[in-house]
């Protein structure tokens, strides 16, 4: 089993979507987030479970989709780190998985 690392930016992008949820349905924010978290502990024991980033092809980026997000990952021997969670609707930029 890996460990699992959240980066400030990922936790930075789960609150912000968070907290637009909740502005309409604050038990729906909260279920959203346990979902995202439910879905990134299988990582632990899959770390490559996620499938590849259509945009990326080629690299060692891998993705969760929990709708309505996306969630952006790369791994290596002791642990996945997670990168980036954007909005399934929106346009993707391959910036956003560099260090901010």
């Amino acid at each position: 089993m890996v460990d699992i690392i959240w980066t400030e930016p990922a936790l930075a992008d789960l609150d912000a979507i968070a907290d637009y949820i909740a502005i309409e349905n604050p038990a729906a924010a909260a279920e959203f987030v346990q979902r995202v978290f439910r879905h990134i502990k299988q990582l632990q024991a899959h770390p490559r479970s996620g499938s590849k980033v259509p945009e990326l092809p080629g690299s060692r980026y891998r993705q969760l989709v929990e709708p309505p997000c996306r969630v952006f990952y790369r791994t290596d021997r002791q642990a996945v780190y997670i990168l980036h969670i954007m909005r399934s609707e929106r346009l993707f930029r391959a910036e956003s998985l560099l260090p901010r």
